[in-house]
């Protein structure tokens, strides 16, 4: 199967013809070409791929199929679902009514959506934005309802999962943390401040004006939309349907094609829709309470590639992976989007940014100077024995410390060099530490782990460990219920295992990892850090389980 290409419409995107845009060169048309090769086919999913150069979409193309079972080709004007991507567009509809004085960013989201429970702490509309308000993610929630992105979940579902919510992960503006409940309100806010539905308000304000005929925000799993294409996971050697479960506004819901993408890159080179200060607005990063810069602005990051100012966003769910950058020095936009749940999706957009911008290579090298790592010492056995053992953060991310050979290695393989007495890093990897802590008696309780890739150290206890009995098992048996949840969960004792019993879930094995630790089978409720009172007694647990946090349950009697 040859791509299919929109090529009316190259050159000939909008009415007044741009003169600083200039069509591919056949040479690198044919390197565009060539990078999406893998994908064309009579049997697989594929991607469609736009280049926009100023007010032109220079380059539009269909790359295998947009539907397996009847074997139709994906082309420029096949309609995906953006997932993430769809963030920019209700950026831009607050941006529009910030201009217009119907929002202001730094009032409590109270004032807009009064539903919403008090916190203790105010979340702003800016927090929401920015991904700093502390919210837990609408979609992580949902599973907690049984619903395991097998059932659907709506703009409606997820209101009602958050109206429930009385507690946070943190508070507003302490971190950035990415969360789906964050653009869900934002799309309700929208709603209150222009008096008209989420959805009618894009299309009225910003894809009629853009003449982007073809998008639309998508609010449940029945309606029809022309051209749509199916998505799809692979299995074995083939491929079977991952059905869209998620039809919330704001953080997703927008279908749309190339050819309207296109209009909406070129916005932000000569807007159209709102002016340079919206599009300063929609691309101005957040900040931590601290001060502390972020890359996300308002749904959208900001950062560079070659030394050029990019703004770049993706996004995943079901089969549908879709990524666009945008290079406004250069005026040059790129989109990709695919059906086939292939995370390569992502990384063609750096490849078509080195051929595009005059790079030798399709993937420009990363020069690394490299540290010079830290003068080692002795340190002696006994030393070294009182570091191993198991560790725990916050979040239930859990490593391991072992003495083999006089030498300590992380997780059972990867070495450690001491450079103090507390102090190690990683052998291969020297940036790379780990501070070992002590109480006042000297007695080992923590370490502290620094890392490049982490905004600050991440702390973990020491698990304690002790003797396994039935004793200690039954003590955390019993009835425990959520009320941000309306969920009841029960903990038995099977022998020498303990069981998680929920009545939207298949029953869970619990493992009990030491301390108050306990592991689940769940994976959206994986760590559970048990709550104990002054007399020692369990009163509750809460969920410390990756995006999710100090979600309550409370032992019943």
């Amino acid at each position: 199967m040859r791509s299919i290409t929109c090529r009316l419409f190259l050159f000939v995107f909008f009415s007044t013809s741009s003169a600083f845009a200039q069509p591919l060169a056949d040479s690198t048309e044919r390197l565009v070409d060539n990078l999406f090769q893998k994908w064309v086919g009579n049997q697989t999913p594929g991607c469609a791929v736009g280049i926009v150069r100023g007010d032109q979409l220079v380059y539009a193309k269909g790359f295998g199929l947009a539907n397996l079972e009847n074997k139709v080709p994906i082309t420029p004007n096949s309609l995906f679902y953006m997932c993430s991507v769809s963030k920019q567009f209700t950026g831009y509809a607050i941006a529009l009514l910030v201009q217009a004085g119907k929002i202001n960013l730094t009032d409590d989201c109270r004032r807009y959506l009064p539903w919403l429970a008090d916190f203790g702490h105010p979340i702003t509309v800016q927090h929401l934005l920015h991904h700093t308000s502390g919210l837990r993610d609408d979609i992580s929630l949902a599973e907690f309802y049984g619903l395991n992105l097998d059932g659907v979940l709506t703009q409606e579902l997820a209101l009602q999962i958050l109206k429930r919510q009385r507690t946070l992960n943190f508070v507003p503006g302490e971190k950035f943390a990415y969360s789906n409940s964050n653009y869900v309100l934002l799309a309700e806010i929208v709603k209150k401040a222009s008096g008209m539905p989420f959805e009618a308000f894009a299309d009225s304000a910003i894809f009629q004006p853009l003449r982007m005929s073809d998008s639309r925000f998508v609010t449940h799993s029945n309606e029809l939309i022309a051209g749509r294409v199916s998505s799809y996971e692979p299995v074995n050697k083939g491929f079977k349907n991952a059905t869209q479960t998620v039809y919330t506004l704001g953080d997703g819901g927008l279908f749309t094609n190339v050819i309207d993408m296109a209009r909406w890159i070129s916005n932000f080179f000569r807007p159209q829709v709102g002016d340079q200060q919206t599009i300063g607005l929609l691309t101005r990063p957040g900040r931590l309470a601290t001060g502390q810069p972020l890359r996300y602005a308002m749904g959208i990051n900001v950062d560079d590639y070659a030394g050029q100012k990019r703004f770049l966003h993706n996004g995943g769910l079901a089969g549908y992976r879709t990524i666009v950058a945008i290079y406004p020095q250069q005026q040059l936009g790129l989109m990709v989007f695919g059906n086939g749940a292939n995370g390569e999706v992502y990384s063609t957009i750096d490849q078509l940014s080195a051929l595009l911008m005059g790079k030798k290579t399709a993937v420009p090298p990363i020069t690394q100077v490299a540290a010079p790592s830290p003068q080692p010492v002795e340190i002696d056995s006994v030393t070294l024995r009182r570091w191993t053992g198991d560790y725990i953060a916050a979040d239930g991310y859990r490593l391991s410390i072992t003495l083999k050979d006089e030498r300590l290695y992380l997780n059972g393989s990867q070495a450690l060099t001491p450079q103090s007495a507390q102090r190690f890093y990683l052998t291969n990897r020297p940036n790379v530490n780990y501070q070992f802590e002590v109480d006042p008696q000297g007695t080992p309780v923590g370490l502290q782990l620094n890392s490049p890739v982490l905004a600050k150290p991440m702390e973990l206890a020491k698990i304690r460990q002790s003797a396994l009995t039935t004793p200690i098992l039954d003590t955390y048996t019993g009835d425990y219920y959520s009320d941000e949840l309306d969920l009841r969960v029960r903990i038995v004792r099977q022998e020498n295992e303990l069981w998680l019993l929920s009545s939207r879930h298949p029953a869970a094995r619990v493992s009990w990892i030491g301390g108050d630790h306990l592991y689940t089978d769940y994976g959206f409720m994986h760590h559970l850090l048990v709550k104990r009172d002054a007399k020692d007694q369990i009163v509750g647990f809460e969920v410390n389980s990756g995006e999710l946090m100090h979600l309550p349950f409370h032992k019943q009697k």
